[in-house]
């Protein structure tokens, strides 16, 4: 019954071509942001999600998500020391089914935001396949254009940081390691990014998922 259902939902769900050569101005973004009790989706949990909307080249506070993941077994402490949600905050949290109902809504078929977005995509991926639904919207990582507009020299394997970007490009950092605080910085830092890339010319979001996709 449940496959039915997510084939009927699936079959409502607006499409767009993932090339489509359209001004990053003009286009819609979902920026995602998870808390995690590790990086390993196939051992880990998604604890919180936050998601804000970028339309216009504006970020959407008003439309803005946040929740809860109720998990199971207990919280490792190890993870909790990063987003502070313990095992007694969640007891009482919604299912990770209404955490894929939520995001799916907001995200439809828009390209989708992150920071060291590997990350958020395999969990996503795993929580939809969950719901039987699908996850394959394109996905931009502010933490590859950071690399690229502040050419920081590092290490093969590192990221540049939400926070040192953030602050480098002087934009506010909101409440760390909270999915929805996160979610809003990174949805300013790719504003910011993205407005730097340009360079003068149109950037369309075809080129903008080129460079992030380009580079490791």
């Amino acid at each position: 019954m449940a496959t039915h259902w997510a084939q009927r939902f699936r079959a409502r769900r607006p499409r767009r071509p993932t090339n489509a050569e359209v001004d990053w101005r003009e286009d819609t973004f979902v920026v995602i942001d998870l808390e995690t009790t590790g990086l390993d989706p196939r051992n880990c949990h998604i604890v919180s999600y936050g998601a804000v909307p970028i339309r216009d080249g504006r970020v959407r506070t008003a439309e803005s998500v946040y929740g809860l993941v109720h998990v199971p077994g207990d919280v490792p402490g190890s993870s909790i020391k990063f987003h502070g949600l313990r095992s007694q905050d969640l007891d009482g949290a919604p299912p990770l089914a209404d955490c894929v109902t939520t995001l799916d809504g907001l995200i439809g078929g828009h390209p989708v935001v992150a920071h060291c977005a590997w990350i958020e995509r395999s969990f996503l991926r795993k929580a939809f396949r969950r719901s039987y639904l699908p996850f394959s919207n394109p996905m931009l990582d502010t933490a590859v254009l950071a690399r690229l507009v502040l050419d920081v020299d590092l290490d093969p394997g590192q990221a540049v940081s939400l926070e040192y970007a953030a602050t480098e490009l002087g934009l506010p950092v909101h409440s760390p390691h909270h999915a929805l605080g996160d979610a809003v910085t990174t949805a300013s830092l790719f504003i910011a990014l993205a407005s730097q890339l340009e360079r003068g010319t149109t950037l369309t979001t075809a080129s903008l998922l080129k460079l992030s996709e380009g580079h490791p």
